[in-house]
């Protein structure tokens, strides 16, 4: 199949931008990515509309069958997904769900409390960010609901936890991504000072997005940074509305039968039933990918280590030998309860059928995502940052760069791929003192337009995990997002000038500040509007 090349034409922009638009605009993402992938079909092959049906037929295929053989990427993360819907039902069902919310409620006294504790889980499991949106959602919901904390609110905790926290660890499955990347940029611009490693960690420090995003949830959760439609929904949820629980406008209390899933809550629950089967999915997760890492080192000769395993591990089997220990973990508590098969039975397809929106989401974003690889989005927008441009703008240009490309192609990881060996090329031909600055700008970069997307894989689990309308996360999660983008800019904009890491954390720490500061205004504001109305 020859396909149209539009490394060069701004056409290539087209098939995201209306996808992104039509999302924004109908609230209805699947029939928007549906239209972005016959619109990039048709543009591909000429117009000619069998062609455009055949490539989106064998785009689809590519989902789940890849070179004549399983997608065990995309399979291990859709297998994942059904296997943690129905643990979480069967968590439901032994009732250490409620259990937990009820002991929760003695322990975390506030609202403030239930959203602390959201964002410290968050910042504790940084193994992998799907697995971080989808288990903290789990763990969190319960108290989150219980103190009138809106899902879009959960959502943003988890989405600006996940990703901002695992891309400054190096013990990730990002982490090990994007060090073998830059590993092979190091060599291939003969700098020996540093390693692979040893760069990555003078990267975290010039992460701005990654790290006042973090602070931003902790500044959101302590000081009740409501603003534009995220103060909306925190009405909302102090009114008992918007948990998909409300029949009669009801608050979610501790129901005797869940609304949300139509299960039975059993009476003899504990604590230890959800705590369990959490803590087994995280510890077996993290020993198989240490596991097949080590497996990947071993085939190759090389002795073990523990970050040559995170190297090397493959997170999509591990997510799935996690999942099914904390699987079985779950089921194990409700048969000690004497729960009865057919009961069991039923609760897990209602699990395994909770996920299947989700699915077919991510099924759509895959799809479109391929689309924009063929439409050479991506080598479009790079060829914008090559020019005759000062060196010291660089850095805060890579930045936006790398969010629009981002925000355009759904995957920040795509975004790392195509933009870090650019920002090295750039950097050789320019300043080598540089480097590090405009690295650090592409994975910030990367991560903020990742928030912003709507195709965005990562956003999507965020909106699953917390069990939110997915248009409503995107929209009550942009103004913050942009904010400390601003934040990131001046921080990049100062980097590159100066060339001090302390001058120019300094001076992004002062506009955080201020931002924060302005957040609070507004927020306060608009309560004081609406008490008035």
């Amino acid at each position: 199949m020859n396909l149209i090349d539009f490394a060069s034409s701004p056409l290539s922009l087209l098939p995201p931008l209306v996808a992104l638009s039509l999302a924004i605009i109908t609230r209805r993402v699947l029939v928007s990515l549906g239209v972005g992938i016959v619109l990039g079909a048709i543009l591909l092959n000429d117009y000619s509309l069998g062609s455009a049906l055949s490539y989106v037929g064998s785009t689809v295929a590519g989902v789940v069958i890849e070179d004549g053989s399983l997608n065990t990427w995309n399979m291990s993360i859709v297998g994942f997904l059904v296997l943690l819907g129905m643990m979480t039902a069967l968590l439901t069902l032994s009732g250490g769900t409620r259990a937990f919310a009820e002991w929760a409620q003695t322990r975390v006294k506030s609202k403030r409390g239930s959203k602390l504790l959201a964002a410290f889980l968050g910042v504790f499991i940084f193994v992998d960010d799907y697995f971080n949106s989808l288990a903290v959602g789990a763990i969190s919901r319960p108290v989150t609901d219980r103190f009138y904390v809106s899902r879009a609110k959960l959502a943003y905790i988890l989405d600006s936890t996940a990703a901002p926290m695992c891309v400054i660890m190096p013990a990730s499955s990002w982490g090990a991504y994007i060090m073998t990347i830059i590993g092979g940029i190091l060599v291939s611009h003969g700098i020996t000072e540093y390693s692979a490693l040893g760069a990555y960690v003078r990267l975290i420090p010039m992460n701005f997005y990654a790290i006042f995003a973090l602070l931003m949830v902790f500044a959101v959760a302590w000081f009740g940074l409501d603003i534009g439609k995220m103060r909306d929904h925190e009405i909302a949820a102090s009114q008992g509305r918007g948990f998909d629980n409300d029949k009669e406008n009801d608050a979610p209390e501790a129901h005797e039968l869940n609304e949300e899933l139509d299960i039975r809550e059993s009476e003899g629950g504990k604590v230890s039933d959800l705590i369990f089967p959490i803590v087994f999915l995280i510890v077996a997760t993290v020993a198989s990918m240490i596991y097949t890492g080590g497996q990947a080192l071993a085939t190759d000769g090389a002795g073990f280590s523990l970050l040559g395993a995170f190297e090397n591990t493959d997170v999509g089997t591990s997510l799935i030998y996690g999942g099914l220990v904390g699987l079985a973990t779950a089921l194990f508590t409700v048969v000690k309860q004497g729960i009865a098969g057919v009961e069991i039975a039923r609760t897990l397809w209602i699990g395994a059928r909770s996920m299947f929106g989700a699915i077919l989401i991510l099924v759509f974003a895959w799809t479109i995502g391929s689309v924009i690889g063929d439409m050479n989005t991506g080598k479009y927008l790079s060829t914008l940052a090559q020019g005759n441009i000062d060196p010291h703008w660089l850095p805060v240009i890579l930045f936006l760069l790398s969010g629009l490309m981002a925000f355009s192609t759904g995957t920040s990881w795509g975004t790392f791929g195509i933009m870090l060996p650019i920002a090295g090329d750039m950097a050789g031909a320019t300043d080598l003192a540089l480097m590090l600055p405009m690295l650090s700008a592409v994975l910030a970069g990367s991560v903020f337009g990742d928030h912003c997307s709507p195709i965005s894989d990562t956003t999507i689990l965020s909106s699953t995990g917390a069990r939110c309308n997915h248009i409503d996360h995107v929209a009550t999660q942009l103004p913050y997002a942009l904010s400390v983008a601003v934040v990131s800019c001046i921080g990049f904009i100062t980097l590159g000038m100066t060339a001090s890491i302390g001058l120019s954390f300094a001076v992004a720490t002062v506009a955080f500040v201020a931002i924060c500061v302005l957040l609070s205004v507004m927020s306060k504001s608009k309560l004081a509007r609406c008490q008035n109305a």
